[in-house]
């Protein structure tokens, strides 16, 4: 484990030259993160981070094996041996019990086509499954009916003593490449460019029992569907490869609302729109999705997209917020967002609402997205008077965390405690607090000399 102090930014070796992505100073003066651990231990690329409790988390990816980590101190606490081949899907399973201690257990499933359930208090393999007749490429825990779901050419349903109480007919070779749970005892699955509705009804023949109902099929995506996300008990929300992001019924799963040109939007009307004959699907592909009760938060190709949820449109994005594909996007409690990419960079943004300047006459022959001159003068009025009534968003780039050297896959957001990264370059990077850390040294040197009596105050 090595310990950094950050004074500036550095580029990682290995990276192509920056483009003409928004950059910061080596003063970030609104950067806690000047401070990192590395924590080394991986023989591959790290894919997943899971959060245990407030102070723990289990990290997976190609090499197969599971570590648990200290967030706070950065110790490996267990390293975790069962698996043959790669993992594909990780989830923290608790105890629901509220009579017995609470036992924090995980789940892992691996291209080897077994599951296994760890103890994370002992570091202890619980059970194994190896039915699997293809690999299992997502898990989903319904907390609340003490089952697990695994989906990949399949869908199965399993209680907490690993036994298989129902499953569905192969539904495709490709496998399920992603599960959301929904109102009802219901199940949303992307299957492709699917999205399939299932709920679980409770079984007559036994007390533990349940059966799976398919009850939906949606096909209003264009290509296969790469995220999913509930927003809440009324909404959840998808995206696909081709840069499509509808907005869901969860109850009736009827679509509300769509996205579906985020280049091409009028986030900026003052703003000429960049004209490109073509988009490469990197550039318009929907990586991941998260949401707070306002907004939903986009991953989309290089570009970071925030879309609001009651005025259906996008009210603020930074279209090149890397350079290269960004893997992860996270909403902070402080209208912060972070996001990781391909390009190897950690970013740290901030939704602030741009101040309202009077509108300047627009000369003859000014070429906007509203149209040429007099001509389109009642245009230009109506287009006015839109950009006074509708507050305008900008996210504005306050944080640049340069410490991995190859694609950042995902982070785990820990308060006060910090930020874990994961990366292809094997490793993970916690990332804290300086002045904090240096706050928690002063105060344990204090108590050291006090407690060796060595403490002398002068007045």
């Amino acid at each position: 484990m090595l310990r950094w102090l950050i004074g500036g930014g550095r580029e990682p070796q290995g990276l192509a030259e920056k483009s003409s992505v928004q950059t910061i100073g080596e003063e970030q003066i609104q950067n806690p993160y000047t401070e990192l651990l590395v924590l080394k231990g991986h023989q591959d690329i790290v894919r997943f981070l899971v959060q245990i409790d407030d102070c723990r988390f289990a990290s997976a990816g190609d090499d197969g094996i599971i570590f648990l980590w200290n967030a706070q101190t950065g110790e490996k606490l267990f390293e975790l041996h069962g698996h043959t081949h790669k993992i594909t899907a990780i989830a923290p399973f608790s105890s629901s019990d509220a009579s017995e201690e609470k036992n924090h257990l995980i789940l892992t499933a691996s291209a080897d086509r077994t599951v296994i359930v760890w103890d994370c208090t002992s570091g202890r393999q619980v059970q194994k499954v190896s039915c699997f007749h293809s690999t299992v490429k997502c898990l989903t825990v319904l907390q609340r009916l003490d089952v697990w779901l695994s989906g990949g050419s399949d869908l199965c349903v399993w209680n907490r003593k690993l036994d298989l109480l129902c499953k569905t007919s192969h539904l495709t070779d490709a496998g399920i490449s992603a599960l959301v749970e929904l109102p009802k005892n219901c199940v949303a699955a992307a299957v492709g460019k699917e999205l399939i509705i299932f709920r679980l009804i409770a079984s007559n023949e036994r007390s533990e029992g349940w059966n799976l109902l398919e009850v939906k099929r949606l096909v209003d995506h264009q290509d296969n569907i790469l995220s999913l996300v509930s927003v809440n008990d009324l909404t959840f929300v998808t995206g696909s490869h081709v840069g499509e992001l509808i907005v869901w019924d969860a109850l009736d799963w009827t679509k509300q609302a769509s996205e579906c040109n985020f280049w091409v939007s009028s986030v900026h009307p003052d703003v000429q729109p960049e004209i490109k004959l073509s988009q490469s699907p990197n550039e318009t592909s929907v990586q991941h999705l998260t949401s707070d009760e306002e907004c939903v938060f986009a991953a989309v190709g290089k570009g970071i997209y925030v879309y609001n949820l009651q005025m259906k449109r996008v009210i603020a994005c930074q279209r090149t917020a890397h350079d290269s594909s960004v893997l992860h996007i996270e909403k902070l409690p402080n209208r912060q967002l972070i996001s990781c990419s391909e390009d190897g960079s950690v970013r740290i943004w901030e939704l602030r609402e741009k101040q309202q300047l009077p509108a300047e006459p627009v000369p003859t022959g000014f070429f906007s997205m509203w149209g040429f001159g007099r001509a389109n003068k009642q245009a230009n009025q109506a287009a006015k008077k839109m950009q006074e009534n509708t507050p305008m968003y900008f996210l504005e780039l306050v944080g640049d965390l340069i410490g991995h050297s190859s694609a950042v896959q995902m982070f785990l957001y820990f308060g006060e405690l910090g930020l874990a990264t994961c990366s292809a370059d094997h490793l993970i990077i916690l990332w804290k607090d300086g002045e904090r850390e240096s706050r928690l040294r002063s105060l344990t040197l204090f108590q050291k000399l006090a407690q060796n009596g060595d403490l002398q105050l002068k007045f």
